[in-house]
């Protein structure tokens, strides 16, 4: 479903990714680890066509990014590690309005429901953005992928600055969204909480994939272990 075939980007003299070769395919959650600048963000960035590859391509469910850009975006939603969201609408409104614009539509009965999947508290629902959490706003993000019904979910640190619950109830959100074949590829610092709910582990230096894991065959320690030593070089 997300595919990157010997994926480079270079700025001037800085190699931002250097021959990435990377699937996901439907059903899997891949979480890729590594440093700041490791080249993470920059992968992210060249599926979602914000940033052009200097040399190979992405594709997603099969279409190449940079040709048909426009194709692919129907197939691929996005959460930051800031969902935006308009301060001055309540969440019920925000995920009305975003399922509209991605084409899908939602009617109000159906964002309901999403958002009470999404764990969103029934009484915040109505209230303006303004006053939310950011594992409330995040609960959104997830509503609105949810209701694009993407194939495919690219997240860039959405755990970051959570607490531990929320964090929890957005692995099991993840986790769901992994049960209905969404392929997921999640950039993330949290070594826990990639191994928790990660299916395969990639830890990323200097632009270059240097290791995968499969987080089946790995403990939370030797995760660890594996990463700290790889961060040495």
């Amino acid at each position: 479903m997300l595919e990157a075939n010997s994926l480079c980007k270079v700025y001037g003299n800085t190699v931002a990714v250097k021959d990435l070769d990377l699937k996901v395919g439907p059903g899997e959650i891949y979480c890729m680890l590594g440093a700041n600048g490791a080249g993470k963000t920059t992968t992210v960035n060249c599926f979602l066509n914000f940033i052009e590859p200097t040399s190979g391509n992405v594709k997603i469910n099969g279409i190449d990014v940079q040709k048909k850009p426009m194709e692919t975006k129907e197939h691929v939603a996005y959460i930051p590690e800031n969902v935006m969201l308009y301060r001055n609408m309540s969440g019920l409104e925000n995920l009305r309005y975003f399922a509209t614009l991605g084409g899908s539509g939602c009617t109000e009965g159906d964002c309901h429901d999403l958002l009470a999947r999404c764990g969103l508290q029934p009484d915040a629902v109505g209230k303006d953005v303004v006053g939310y959490s950011k594992g409330m706003r995040q609960k959104v993000g997830i509503a609105i992928a949810l209701a694009k019904r993407a194939g495919a979910v690219l997240l860039d640190e959405p755990t970051s600055g959570l607490d531990p619950k929320s964090s929890n109830e957005f692995s099991e959100l993840l986790l769901q969204l992994s049960s209905e074949n969404v392929a997921i590829f999640m950039v993330t610092h949290d070594l826990f909480r990639a191994k928790e709910t990660g299916t395969r582990l990639g830890i990323m230096r200097q632009g270059e994939l240097v290791r995968e894991l499969d987080a089946e065959e790995v403990s939370h320690s030797e995760v660890e272990k594996i990463y700290l030593e790889e961060m040495k070089y």
